[in-house]
């Protein structure tokens, strides 16, 4: 399993969730309410979680090459979500 996160500084977390999950649930398997979401993807799983000042990101992988395509998939659909803010997106290693 590879895994990484990212906190994003936003005060938009919850709607950003709201409609990245309702973007996604007509291909894939989505679980959120107000303040968390959950998305699986083929070959991994991006848990968000919005606080007052920030988005958290933790995503989970089959293997490496996976998470580093699904880091991409998700940020590039994070800022299309956020046209009006530009967005600080850096994936880290999970701390386990």
């Amino acid at each position: 399993m590879s895994e990484s996160q990212a906190v994003v500084s936003t005060t938009s977390g919850s709607r950003y969730i709201n409609r990245l999950c309702k973007h996604w649930q007509h291909k894939l398997s989505v679980a959120h309410d107000e303040h968390q979401g959950r998305v699986t993807f083929d070959g991994g799983v991006c848990h968000m979680r919005a606080e007052a000042d920030a988005l958290h990101l933790q995503l989970a992988a089959e293997d490496a090459a996976t998470r580093e395509h699904l880091e991409e998939v998700v940020a590039v659909h994070l800022e299309r979500m956020a046209s009006r803010e530009t967005l600080d997106i850096v994936w880290q290693p999970a701390m386990t």
